[in-house]
């Protein structure tokens, strides 16, 4: 087993400069890293400045930490520095899915003995796998999807090898480009031009999985911002990253397993997870409300960093 584990030094930073004063200022942040069977936080600030007027500190409905605050008095600007030490370990191989990557993809159990163990009626009923199962406000559940998925979930397929061949497909069919879409543009319409940043695509591929009835959520994250020499740079890198996670079932219970369609890849020590939800709208990184303000320029830096001794023994292992 890989008992490499990576610690990483992360900043995450957003300004907003307005072109009036803002009179109030109610903010939701997503900016501290989650601990996961893979992933422990050791450290962990975010400075706020004006000074906010209060601070409360929560957990969501999906388990993620979450900061609130207000600034009640007039301000024209707004900075959130946000900063980490995270320790990741490595996936592979997962529990109940033991041998290399390739046999535990191929051992995973036919995508349709998954599907219908999430249907309707079915027992044991999973309510927090189920809540993954259905549209949201990002993600669609149409035949379209189901349609463009069709072909890599063949007959009695294991789950994981099906999935693993929709990323492969969606990177190879769609380019991507920061300029085609926003926030707003609709899924069916990425599906239709095949272009987008990994926001898109994360957002795709769940309206694949969602429609073909398997529950899959999103995943907001972090990469390497500067690789080890002699691999290549992982695009979505120098800001917050977007990939999705598929549950499947297994001897030990139930796995949560990583998919990223914007590098075609299956997530290891080289992701950072920050926060997991039903699409991007559960999870952004900072959202809130503001009395003025008027125009403004949002600007956003992350920079992820290995320590100096990248690769420690993992003592859970």
């Amino acid at each position: 087993m890989n008992t490499t584990a990576v610690r990483y030094h992360v900043v995450h930073e957003t300004s907003y400069s307005y072109e009036s004063p803002v009179s109030l200022s109610r903010q939701h942040l997503h900016l501290t890293p989650r601990d996961c069977p893979w992933q422990s936080s050791f450290a962990h600030q975010i400075r706020i400045d004006p000074e906010p007027s209060f601070t409360r500190l929560r957990c969501d409905p999906f388990g993620n930490p979450v900061r609130q605050f207000a600034i009640e008095a007039p301000h024209s600007r707004l900075i959130v520095h946000a900063e980490s030490t995270i320790e990741v370990r490595a996936h592979w191989p997962v529990g109940g899915l033991a041998g290399s990557l390739e046999n535990s993809l191929a051992n995973s159990p036919p995508w349709e003995k998954v599907r219908d163990g999430l249907a309707y009626g079915a027992t044991p009923v999973l309510l927090d796998v189920n809540c993954f199962l259905f549209e949201s406000p990002y993600v669609r559940v149409k035949h379209e999807f189901s349609a463009y998925a069709s072909p890599c979930f063949t007959p009695s397929r294991p789950l994981l090898e099906a999935v693993q061949a929709l990323m492969n497909r969606i990177y190879d069919e769609f380019e991507f480009d920061p300029e085609a879409t926003t926030v707003a543009t609709p899924v069916l319409k990425i599906l239709e031009e095949k272009r987008g940043v990994c926001q898109d695509f994360a957002h795709l591929m769940l309206s694949c999985l969602r429609s073909l009835g398997l529950s899959a959520r999103y995943v907001s994250g972090y990469l390497l911002t500067k690789p080890p020499p002699g691999q290549a740079r992982l695009v979505g890198a120098d800001a917050s990253h977007a990939w999705i996670s598929v549950y499947c079932p297994s001897e030990v219970g139930g796995l949560w397993v990583d998919f990223d369609p914007t590098n075609n890849l299956l997530p290891d020590t080289q992701h950072i997870t920050l926060a997991w939800g039903r699409d991007f709208g559960d999870v952004s990184p900072l959202r809130g409300v503001i009395l003025g303000g008027d125009e403004h320029e949002l600007d956003v830096a992350v920079t992820v960093t290995p320590f100096e001794n990248e690769a420690v023994a993992n003592p859970g292992q």
